[in-house]
């Protein structure tokens, strides 16, 4: 099953508010399919909890992993920490400043 599928099944109109922010944003069409990669990814890390409860500790607990446990690149965290950050601020309405999309050191 593809992490969108996933996504849409485990949070049923998620996807939907995602791709309607995206387009809002004007964003481009890869640049609207990785975002939605990482938002995904991360909703699906924290399954037990509903999108509208994560948190920054949240975000910051995601992005630990990927780069401790899947230890990908410093592009692709970066891609990662841009994605949640518009998920919180555009999708979730919540405010993340500065030292919330600092990548974790």
């Amino acid at each position: 099953m593809h992490l969108t599928e996933a996504l849409e099944q485990t949070r049923p109109g998620l996807l939907k508010r995602i791709q309607v922010a995206a387009q809002h944003q004007q964003f481009n069409q890869r640049t609207r399919q990785s975002y939605l990669h990482w938002i995904s990814r991360f909703v699906m890390f924290h399954e037990s909890k509903t999108p509208e409860t994560l948190v920054s500790e949240d975000r910051q607990a995601f992005l630990c992993y990927l780069r401790d446990r899947a230890q990908i690149s410093r592009a692709k965290m970066n891609q990662a920490s841009q994605a949640l950050a518009f998920f919180f601020e555009q999708v979730l309405g919540k405010s993340v400043d500065d030292s919330q999309t600092a990548l974790p050191t």
